[in-house]
């Protein structure tokens, strides 16, 4: 066995294969990505064989770091164009063959790490799950299970209130939910800008929401009518349970929203780092705002960002953290439109934690690359940022689902 924080990873025992029959045995495995370092000879059919259409293949061959490899050089004539012009194989393709560079391998395998986890992934909706814009044209819920199998469980709000009467009424967990709120505060770099018992009732909120999991089996929520419904049951906002849960290394999604759900998921495994889900502004000389009422604070993943707490900006109720994200970092943000067809990604600079009259958490970035594509082409709404840059992991996964990737560069 061999992991990493990001991406658990176990190594099956080397199979060499000079028949067709084996490698018919090889293929039917269980492993999810078959890793082929094809030396010398075989043929197409034997290849075929190993590496079947449905089935995740990763090919390595030497040019310059060792033993030459036949196939280095009759891999893409005589084997993906089959001595065609058009690349006819459907078990292999030119973005999944690495020449030289085992790193090459480390990426995608993070990629396809990213995938298996999002499909099929069962992901709790409280309140219901939220489509995108009311009476739109597009089903996000639907095109969420059509396209990756993202599946809703909802948990009506009646449920929810139930389960925060009962947690408040604990006496044990209220203390634990007073320590809690105290040792928030004692962070490296937090002030409190609101109501004490609104952060107090953060933590009730929280545990509710990790019971919940738990129960579903799952580390997936999303959490609808997080500007209303939830403050009548819980006497506070949904802002900074979002934010210590994603720290925790849930995935947690404001608003319900389906449409962002899968582009979420995809990114927090691609990256194994907490996601920012906000609103974007208009790009103008390369410069926008990316802002929303709550954030990760441990946004590489180990380290605490700094951050006030104050209310949630369109209600001023509640608690909501404003997290001072770190100057120069890059970031990498995925955009996935209504329809589930065509993704954006982009990379951009942090340049600033501005405080302007709009949601809480909040940064000014510099887009890297051609800016000016960005507003003509952008669809969708919620994007998803993360420290560091995973273009090249999310176009992998994107083409592996048969959906457009555009990325700005």
């Amino acid at each position: 066995m061999v992991s990493s924080r990001r991406v658990p990873l176990r190594v099956l025992p080397l199979a060499v294969v000079r028949t067709n029959d084996q490698a018919g045995a090889v293929a039917k495995g269980d492993h999810d990505v078959l890793l082929m370092y094809p030396a010398a000879g075989g043929g197409n059919r034997m290849m075929q064989t190993l590496m079947p259409e449905g089935r995740w293949s990763l090919m390595f061959l030497r040019h310059r770091t060792g033993s030459y490899y036949n196939w280095h050089e009759n891999i893409q004539a005589n084997y993906l164009r089959r001595a065609g012009d058009d690349v006819v194989d459907k078990g292999l393709g030119v973005d999944d063959i690495v020449v030289d560079k085992p790193e090459e391998l480390l990426w995608r395998m993070r990629a396809l790490f990213a995938l298996k986890n999002v499909t099929g992934k069962k992901v709790l909706a409280i309140g219901g799950p939220w489509m995108n814009v009311e009476g739109g044209p597009n089903n996000g819920v639907a095109f969420a299970k059509e396209r990756w199998g993202v599946e809703p469980v909802t948990v009506p709000y009646p449920e929810l209130g139930e389960r925060i009467k009962r947690a408040r009424a604990n006496d044990t967990l209220v203390k634990r939910a007073e320590s809690w709120a105290a040792a928030y505060l004692k962070q490296k770099g937090t002030t409190l800008e609101t109501s004490r018992d609104f952060l107090v009732h953060s933590f009730f909120l929280t545990e509710v929401f990790r019971d919940l999991m738990d129960e579903h089996r799952t580390d997936a929520i999303a959490i609808n009518q997080c500007m209303g419904t939830i403050m009548q049951h819980a006497d506070t906002t949904a802002c900074i349970p979002i934010q210590v849960l994603s720290d925790e290394g849930y995935t947690v999604v404001c608003q319900g929203d389906f449409v962002a759900t899968p582009g979420n998921l995809l990114l927090r495994y691609v990256s194994g780092k907490p996601v920012f889900l906000n609103d974007p502004s208009f790009v103008h000389e390369g410069v926008m705002v990316l802002a929303h009422c709550t954030a990760p604070r441990k946004m590489d993943g180990q380290n605490v960002e700094p951050a006030r707490i104050l209310t949630h900006y369109e209600s001023d109720y509640g608690a909501a953290p404003k997290v001072e994200m770190r100057i120069g970092q890059v970031t990498t943000s995925v955009i996935p439109d209504f329809a589930m067809r065509k993704w954006m990604g982009i990379t951009a600079d942090i340049i600033g934690n501005p405080f302007y009259p709009i949601c809480r958490s909040q940064i000014d970035v510099q887009v890297k690359g051609d800016w000016r594509r960005v507003m003509p082409e952008v669809q969708g709404w919620h994007w998803q940022t993360v420290y560091g840059d995973y273009l090249k992991e999310m176009g992998y996964a994107m083409r592996k689902k048969g959906i457009e990737w555009n990325s700005v560069v």
